[in-house]
């Protein structure tokens, strides 16, 4: 398993222009973004395949994690590092015997509760949101800045923070104890997704 740096996780959003998706991928890890995953949830299993493809090509250039939405088959099919699943995807034991004690598996949790059982079950890491209002996931759960700490609290593994962080609310998140900014919007949306990448990180370092 590669070594898991969570400061600045980029989760993608639809692609339409492939060129452009994936300069804004690599645009981003030269700006210090530490983990990437791939998230495309209305593609054909082959686009989503191929894409992927891609996509490894450049994380493997910079050894920087890349990681799967979901699709335990592709992820498996692509041989990419790991796996993230939500509530109602593929079970997170189940997910974990699936790709087996080697590859990185991520699950999101909005409560303690959730949280402590994905961690029981073999999650890697925790992702939590909407810490804001997102557009990009319309169904995800909203937590509090206050929630967001007690999960943190209440579990060994690390958590990252999701939902609507950008540049002007990143820095609203300092002292919760995440091990990282898990962003969309602030990344794949910008003119310049390197600048948006550092200055998000030293936001997040700061």
């Amino acid at each position: 398993m590669k070594t898991l740096d969570l400061s600045l996780y980029l989760v993608t959003d639809k692609s339409d222009d492939v060129e452009k998706f994936l300069k804004t991928i690599e645009e981003a890890i030269k700006g210090g973004t530490t983990v990437v995953q791939i998230r495309e949830k209305t593609a054909d299993t082959l686009d989503f395949y191929k894409l992927a493809l891609k996509v490894k090509d450049i994380t493997t250039k910079y050894n920087v994690p890349l990681i799967i939405n979901d699709r335990v088959d592709i992820a498996l099919a692509i041989d990419a590092d790991g796996v993230h699943v939500g509530q109602s995807d593929m079970p997170c034991d189940v997910t974990r015997k699936l790709i087996g004690q080697n590859k990185i598996l991520g699950v999101s949790a909005a409560t303690v509760k959730e949280a402590k059982k994905a961690e029981s079950d073999g999650a890697d890491y925790i992702g939590t949101g909407a810490v804001f209002p997102t557009a990009t996931k319309d169904d995800a759960d909203s937590v509090t800045k206050d929630e967001l700490t007690e999960i943190v609290k209440s579990i060994d593994i690390p958590v990252v923070a999701i939902g609507g962080i950008n540049l002007d609310n990143a820095h609203e998140l300092n002292g919760t104890g995440i091990a990282g900014l898990s962003v969309v919007s602030a990344i794949m949306s910008s003119d310049n997704p390197k600048k948006s990448s550092e200055e998000l990180l030293e936001i997040f370092n700061s």
